[in-house]
C-alpha cells in the first residue's frame, strides 16, 4: 500500500495496487475511532467496478469500530454530503475517485457538519490511527439500505424555479449522476436530452473527467439538437462543465461570473487562485466582495463557510452554493444554470460575450513525483519572485506582473505540478507562459 493515498482532501489511489479491501477496512476502523466509536454514519458510492467490495469493506470497519451504518447505495457525492448534514448522521463515507480514471477509487470522509477529512481537518490524525491499526482479516456485514435521493430531489425542487422550459443537453458520463439527474432535471421543467445516462463503472463513452476532449460527443450534439445549454458531469457528479448555445465551453471562472448575474442580493464571492481576473472584475461591477482561496474542495468549502459567501467557484468548475450548506454540487449547478437561462432575456452566449475579456492559457501539467512536487513549486516561486510585482503564495505561487499573472501549483490529487498564465494581450500571455515553462524546466533539470 502506498502512503500517498492520504491526500489533501480525501483518500485515493489505484485499485488494487494502492488500496484494496483490507485498506478500506482499516480506513473505516480508523474513521470510526475519529468519530468516537458511536453514532450513525452514511455510506454511499459512485459507479466504479471496485465500489461494491470497497464499500462493503469500509462498512465492516465502521461497524467494528462501534458505528451504525446506513447504506445509500449509488449516489452522487453531493447527495451524500446533504444526507449527512440534513438527515442527522454523525458522519459519512463516499466511495469514489471522482474524476480519476476507472482503475482509481478512494474515500471522501465527511464529518457531521459536512466538512471533509482533509489536510486542514483531521487527515494527519486519520493517517496516524490507520498506521497504528493492523488487520489481517475481517468479518463482512450487510448495512441497512436507506433512500436519500428523494430528500435531495425535493430539496432542490424547492430551490429552483424555471420561468419557461429550457432545451438542455447533458452528458451524464455513465456516472453516479445517472441515478438521479435525468429525473430531477425533467421534474424542474427542463426539456432534457440525455447522453450516456446508464450507470457503468467502466465509463465506456469517455473518461470521467469532463474536458473539451472527453465531451466531444456533447459538443457535436449541441449543434444537432439546437440546445440552449449543454453540460457534462464528472464521475461522482460534484462537478459540471457547461457549454453555451454557440457550443463554447466555459471554464469555471466564467461559470462563476455568469452565476453572479442570477443572484438576488449581494455578498461575498469566494474564488480560487486559478481563476481569471474576470471574477474579481465582475464581482466588483455587480456589487459583490471577492475573496481569494486555495484550490480544492476542503479549502473552498471552509472559506465559503468562514466568510459567509453567497457562492464560490473554482477554475475546475466546482461551484459552491450557500443554500446547500456551501457544498459543491454538479447537478444542482446544472439546475441553477437552466433557471438562469430561463430568466434572462437574451441567449447565454450574449451574456458571456458581455463579460471582461482576458487571454489565458490552458492548465498545463508536468508529471512530478508526489514526494518532490511541493519543493519544485517552492523553487519555481523563488525564481519568479525576482521579477514579479506581487506574489501570492496561499496555494503554490501566483506571480503578478503589470499585464497579467503566472500561477504554478502542485496538484492535490495527482503526482503533478500545474501551471497557467493570463494576460490582457496575446503577446503578454505568450511571454508569461514561456517564462513559466522556462523556470519550471530549469528547476527540474537542476533537481531538488
Amino acid at each position: 500500500m502506498s502512503q500517498n493515498i492520504f491526500r489533501a482532501y480525501d483518500v485515493r489511489g489505484r485499485y488494487p495496487a494502492d488500496l484494496d479491501e483490507r485498506v478500506a477496512y482499516r480506513v473505516g476502523l480508523s474513521f470510526a475511532k475519529m468519530l468516537g466509536g458511536e453514532g450513525r454514519v452514511l455510506v454511499g458510492r459512485d459507479v466504479r467496478l471496485s465500489g461494491p467490495s470497497l464499500s462493503q469493506a469500509i462498512t465492516a470497519g465502521l461497524i467494528d469500530g462501534g458505528l451504525e451504518v446506513r447504506d445509500a447505495g449509488i449516489v452522487p457525492t453531493p447527495i451524500l454530503y446533504l444526507g449527512v448534514v440534513e438527515l442527522g448522521y454523525k458522519g459519512g463515507v463516499q466511495v469514489t475517485a471522482s474524476h480519476n480514471p476507472p482503475e482509481w477509487n478512494g474515500f471522501k470522509l465527511v464529518m457531521g457538519d459536512g466538512e471533509t477529512v482533509s489536510e486542514v481537518r483531521g487527515m494527519s490524525t486519520l493517517k496516524k490511527i490507520f498506521q497504528d491499526t493492523k488487520v489481517d482479516h475481517y468479518r463482512k456485514y450487510e448495512a441497512e439500505r436507506v433512500d436519500i435521493i428523494t430528500h435531495y430531489i425535493e430539496r432542490v425542487k424547492a430551490l429552483v424555479n424555471l420561468r419557461r422550459k429550457v432545451r438542455l443537453l447533458v452528458d451524464f458520463t455513465n456516472g453516479a449522476g445517472c441515478v438521479v439527474g435525468p429525473r430531477l432535471l425533467r421534474e424542474i421543467g427542463c426539456n432534457l436530452i440525455a447522453l450516456n445516462d446508464e450507470p457503468d463503472g467502466s465509463f465506456p463513452a469517455h473518461q470521467p473527467e469532463p474536458t473539451p476532449e472527453t465531451l466531444a460527443q456533447l459538443a457535436q450534439a449541441m449543434k444537432e439538437v439546437d440546445a440552449e445549454l449543454g453540460s457534462g458531469l464528472d464521475g461522482d457528479a460534484d462537478r459540471s462543465v457547461f457549454i453555451d448555445d454557440k457550443g463554447r465551453f466555459l471554464e469555471g471562472d466564467l461559470t462563476l461570473s455568469v452565476f453572479m448575474h442570477g443572484i438576488e442580493g449581494r455578498g461575498k464571492v469566494v474564488y480560487d487562485v486559478s481563476c481569471s481576473s474576470v471574477v474579481e472584475d465582475v464581482a466588483r461591477r455587480l456589487g459583490f466582495e471577492p475573496v481569494l482561496s486555495r484550490t480544492g474542495r476542503a479549502f473552498m468549502l471552509s472559506k465559503v463557510r468562514e466568510v459567509g459567501a453567497v457562492i464560490g467557484g473554482e477554475k475546475s468548475n466546482h461551484i459552491y452554493f450557500s443554500e446547500l450548506h456551501g457544498f459543491d454540487d454538479g447537478l444542482y449547478a446544472v439546475a441553477k444554470m437552466a433557471e438562469l437561462v430561463s430568466r434572462i432575456d437574451r441567449p447565454l452566449s450574449e451574456l458571456i460575450e458581455s463579460l471582461p475579456r482576458y487571454h489565458a492559457s490552458s492548465i498545463h501539467v508536468v508529471e512530478v513525483p508526489d514526494e518532490i512536487k511541493m519543493r519544485v513549486v517552492e523553487k519555481v516561486g523563488e525564481k519568479l519572485r525576482q521579477g514579479a510585482a506581487k506574489i501570492i503564495d496561499i496555494d503554490g505561487v501566483k506571480a503578478y506582473y503589470e499585464d497579467g499573472w503566472i500561477l504554478v501549483r502542485p496538484s492535490n490529487t495527482m503526482p503533478q505540478v500545474k501551471y497557467t498564465a493570463e494576460s490582457k494581450t496575446i503577446e503578454g500571455l505568450n511571454r508569461l507562459k514561456q517564462t513559466a515553462e522556462r523556470v519550471i524546466s530549469e528547476v527540474l533539470q537542476k533537481g531538488v
